[in-house]
């Protein structure tokens, strides 16, 4: 059976990155698959996050804050239940500690605490809850051997809140591993352990690189210094150097392989034989073989993205980790037994989104009813459209007037929005007697479906008295391009109409040399529009020029490092503390060893601030 684990950074963009839950796990290729640095809350497991066919799902999320953290477990089995499969585990709890709610499951079954943790007196409860409501560990136990799958936490040197809760977390999850052993169960650990062992896992390990207290306490935890756990990598390839899984997420380091190995896998335990001997254990017997599956780097050897440019030019595409994967041998089969409580199938969010027949046929009752109401709302509507339109015919002087309302009805409807709104439709009357019936509601009492339009796009006949003359026609046509009235040009619709009622009599004898003036002024607006846009040209064309003297300016005041006599990008210090908010330059290349000079020679200056240096020469 083979093992991975993976920190994803971030479940839901690896998911679109494959294209689905099943195809992540899928080219992951493994019985159990390990993830860390999910980012999902409790509401965010739903099914398309946690489901997939063939694999049982276990998760531990942050309960402080969103979008951080957690852990979950993918099992990889043909049945959830009646199984002997050793994938499938037998029991699952999150967290370590045992005083999680429901940590050990979505159904009603009430859990004692674990009696197995022992000697966590000198902790108060709040701390114990405070290390285990990140979501940083979930515990599966396979028969065999119980998994933890842990994301260790991450501190800054000079965060000394962020240091003691790191060591509180390793301190009670030793003690956890402490009473397992004692009571001969075998253990994997694996996951992001945030932890670089020694000098030969790190890029640009300083001599003092292996004294820090963590680093320390990992070591101890190894058989060569009397621990329990063998580190299976370091074990398997002990002499291989840049052998990394984590790099930078702004520096571009995948690129020179500039990074570290914090992701592990640890062993501990006898072997599965039933005459073991001295020398036998879980490591020696039943691990083939643990590998960095660097095929899911973000950035590839030979690839033709281009040099980094401070992380503007190219995008990485995946997690700032690699996934590390070990495979076992002669594992036999155990009991039957189903899939634990804390499996995700039981999850309500997940456990809602699955229909029974009967929850589908009721569904389909409710929409058949649904649909009988729309028709019934859509013929209420479009019968009170064509008694509008019987209205309508008694005016012709509002012909148009009335289409365009009809259409707004037609458009606004909550037939075609899918709303439940009203709509007043006022219909013009031919005579003041019917005024009371001016008036008709058109209205929906329910959402439905979009409905085809009733009213015909046909534009609306013109009357008799809204047809143009040709002196009118020139009228309109020198009035746009001029913008400004004309003597002798009204723009009053009665005005039109009296030229109309002219025109029906006299238009052939309209003057042509009354047609020529009006052409006259057209050409000569036409050449006064020319000289307009001629000068918003030159406005343009100035701006231009300024706005690219500004950019000169601009790329002379950015310096060029050292190393490669090149423009440096703009970085602003968003770290808390007296520097924050504060611009500096660095050497735009990607991050890599001193030895290459292809890769960054960190060049480093302080952007110039005029208040700090006038505040200086006072």
């Amino acid at each position: 059976m083979k093992i991975v684990t993976y920190n994803v950074n971030g479940l839901r963009p690896r998911i679109q990155q494959f294209g689905s839950l099943l195809k992540l796990l899928t080219s992951l290729d493994a019985d159990i698959i390990c993830f860390q640095e999910t980012k999902l809350a409790k509401h965010d497991l739903r099914a398309d996050m946690v489901w997939a066919e063939g694999y049982e799902s276990f998760f531990s999320c942050t309960r402080a804050r969103i979008g951080y953290s957690g852990v979950a477990t993918f099992c990889r089995v043909k049945s959830a239940f009646s199984s002997c499969e050793v994938a499938l585990p037998v029991d699952a709890e999150e967290g370590f500690t045992g005083l999680l709610e429901n940590s050990r499951g979505f159904g009603d079954r009430k859990y004692e605490r674990c009696a197995v943790v022992e000697g966590l007196e000198e902790f108060s409860k709040d701390e114990l809850l405070k290390v285990d409501s990140d979501g940083r560990c979930i515990i599966t136990d396979h028969g065999h051997f119980v998994l933890f799958n842990i994301y260790g936490p991450r501190a800054d040197p000079d965060d000394v809140e962020r240091i003691q809760f790191k060591h509180n977390f390793f301190k009670i999850l030793k003690k956890r591993w402490d009473a397992l052993l004692r009571q001969g169960r075998r253990l994997i650990v694996v996951g992001d352990i945030n932890i670089a062992p020694a000098s030969i896992d790190r890029c640009d390990a300083k001599p003092d690189f292996e004294k820090n207290e963590f680093r320390e306490w990992f070591r101890s935890l190894l058989v060569e210094n009397g621990g329990p756990f063998a580190d299976v990598f370091r074990a398997k390839h002990p002499e291989r150097k840049e052998a990394y899984t984590c790099w930078s997420t702004s520096s571009g380091a995948e690129i020179f392989n500039f990074g570290s190995r914090i992701d592990h896998i640890l062993s501990a335990g006898d072997c599965l034989h039933e005459h073991s001997s001295e020398g036998h254990d879980f490591l020696t017997c039943h691990v083939r073989e643990c590998e960095i599956l660097t095929q899911f780097k973000r950035w590839q050897s030979g690839s033709t993205t281009g040099r980094w440019k401070g992380g503007a030019g190219i995008k990485l595409k995946g997690s700032d980790h690699a996934p590390v994967c070990m495979s076992l041998d002669e594992i036999p089969i155990i009991s039957q037994h189903n899939t634990p409580l804390l499996s995700t199938r039981y999850c309500p969010q997940v456990e809602g989104c699955q229909q029974t027949l009967v929850s589908m046929l009721a569904r389909r009752q409710t929409a058949e009813h649904v649909k009988s109401n729309v028709q019934h709302d859509s013929s209420r509507v479009t019968d009170s459209i064509q008694r509008c339109k019987m209205s309508m015919k008694r005016s012709s002087d509002d012909h148009a007037v009335l289409d365009f309302s009809l259409d707004r009805v037609v458009n606004s409807s909550p037939m075609v929005q899918g709303d439940t709104v009203s709509e007043i439709v006022e219909c013009p009357q031919s005579s003041p007697n019917e005024a009371s019936g001016s008036k008709m509601l058109c209205s929906s009492s329910s959402p439905a479906k979009p409905v085809s339009r009733v009213q015909s796009k046909k534009k609306p006949k013109q009357s008799q008295g809204s047809q143009l003359s040709l002196r009118s026609f020139f009228q309109r046509s020198s009035n746009s391009i001029i913008g400004i009235s004309q003597p002798g040009i009204s723009d009053n619709p009665e005005d039109f109409s009296k030229s109309d009622q002219f025109s029906n009599g006299d238009s052939m004898k309209y003057d042509e040399t009354n047609t020529k003036t009006q052409i006259n002024i057209s050409i000569q607006d036409h050449a006064a529009a020319d000289s307009l846009c001629s000068t918003a040209e030159e406005k343009r064309n100035v701006a231009l020029a300024e706005w690219q003297r500004i950019q000169e300016v601009m790329q002379n005041s950015i310096p060029l490092c050292k190393g490669h006599n090149e423009p440096c990008v703009a970085r602003i210090v968003r770290k808390a503390g007296p520097n924050l908010g504060r611009k500096f330059f660095v050497c735009v290349r990607a991050e890599g060893p001193a030895s290459n000079p292809e890769a960054n020679c960190n060049y480093f200056k302080w952007a110039a601030s005029k208040s700090k240096d006038k505040g200086r020469t006072q």
